[in-house]
């Protein structure tokens, strides 16, 4: 009882995915550490690239340095830097302008 109801690591890292805000974006180490698991960016990472058709905002998470290293799950060849431009957030040689800037720490809610 109760094991149906826990929400798995991937369905908590959605929920935090889908908080930030519009033309913000977090790092996969910031979601894993304000999930209490610091050393999880890269199972951050594998939740992004099954949020698929779970209306995650994905293209919202990226490196530490602001590098749009899960660009190659997107269709398209550039659609993760289109959607964040089409926000506001410049993107050259596949890393955020200003990312301190639009660096949005979801465990520091606005």
């Amino acid at each position: 009882m109760g094991k149906e109801m826990e929400p798995s690591f991937f369905d908590k890292v959605y929920e935090v995915a889908k908080r930030i805000p519009y033309g913000r974006v977090t790092s996969y180490g910031s979601i894993a550490k304000y999930l209490g698991a610091a050393r999880s960016a890269r199972m951050v990472g594998w939740a992004m690239n099954n949020s698929l058709g779970k209306d995650v905002p994905a293209h919202r998470v990226v490196n530490r340095v602001g590098v749009l290293t899960g660009k190659h799950h997107f269709d398209g060849t550039n659609l993760m830097q289109q959607l964040l431009e089409n926000e506001g957030i410049k993107v050259v040689d596949n890393q955020i302008v200003d990312f301190e800037k639009h660096f949005w720490d979801p465990g520091k809610e606005l």
